[in-house]
């Protein structure tokens, strides 16, 4: 009967792969370089080819190991999916939950989120993790991650998605600024006007300008704010107007800033919050759930 490589053995392979540097991926695996070196190895002995790639100057991984790396990511996320199917039999809101987040979604509603939700599932540990929208789902594809916090529009393959909110835009001006003292705005007060946003990466971005393109708001390219804290100051400083989310407004972002929030005439612009997660994932009453609960807390 021949040797088969063990389920170690792979996490340390993807860890190298993933980092080029046995030092790093020995860190990150909570384990002595030797040790980690030992087991990549024992691994090549098994599978009778070289995986890896050694000089003193780098570590690259060879064309077989990419593959058997891609191969083991399947392997180990289908190892984890076991356990949960074992672990959701006695308590679907049980045990870790790794769940990724965009930042313009995350400081502004997770403050008033988890509360509710370490009171509602106590035994549910969650891990979050802050990035942009396509590494998050990147890492959600690998199993690094069990769920996202994603805003909508978005290219979502192969993800099972539950809508928990709708996040309506509202127009943010300096103080003394003409559109300030209306009511209200429409699309069409925005053209030839100096439109701030988001930097590229960041899907609000394109969710901002789908929201003014309808009247041909005109965007300024010299600025772009790499945050939405980053967005408002530069607003406040009188260098432009920008579209700010509810979800924003309500945490306080605008404190103590020298704007003026204005809203949309009618049928505001507006993006879609919601939970995503792997169609192939063992834990979707867990998912089901925990969005639920989501849509409860960003209702109130």
């Amino acid at each position: 009967m021949r040797s088969l490589p063990t389920l170690r053995q792979l996490r340390f392979l993807v860890a190298v792969v993933d980092r080029c540097h046995f030092g790093r991926a020995a860190e990150f695996c909570l384990v002595s370089q030797s040790t980690l070196s030992a087991a990549i190895q024992e691994l090549e002995d098994v599978l009778g080819v070289p995986l890896i790639e050694r000089t003193r100057r780098s570590v690259v991984p060879t064309l077989v190991g990419l593959e058997v790396a891609e191969r083991a990511r399947a392997v180990l996320r289908d190892a984890e999916d076991l356990v949960d199917v074992a672990m959701a039999v006695h308590d679907p809101m049980s045990g870790p939950l790794h769940l990724g987040v965009i930042p313009t979604v995350g400081p502004f509603v997770l403050p008033r989120l988890l509360p509710s939700l370490w009171q509602a599932f106590p035994d549910l540990k969650i891990y979050l993790r802050e990035e942009q929208s396509a590494p998050l789902l990147a890492r959600l594809g690998n199993g690094q991650l069990d769920a996202v916090l994603i805003a909508l529009p978005f290219q979502t393959d192969d993800l099972d998605l539950s809508v928990v909110a709708s996040d309506r835009f509202s127009l943010v001006v300096p103080k003394g600024h003409r559109l300030g003292r209306q009511t209200a705005v429409a699309g069409k007060d925005l053209a030839h006007e100096d439109v701030l946003f988001l930097e590229d990466g960041h899907c609000m971005r394109e969710h901002a300008l789908a929201a003014c393109s309808f009247d041909g708001g005109r965007r300024d390219s010299a600025f772009a704010g790499t945050s939405l804290l980053t967005l408002v100051q530069m607003v406040a400083s009188g260098l432009g107007i920008t579209l700010v989310p509810q979800t924003a407004i309500e945490s306080g972002l605008l404190q103590a800033l020298d704007v003026t929030i204005v809203p949309f005439v009618e049928e505001a612009p507006a993006r879609k919050i919601a939970l995503g997660w792997r169609k192939a994932s063992s834990r979707k009453e867990t998912f089901r759930l925990l969005a639920a609960k989501l849509e409860e807390c960003l209702a109130r």
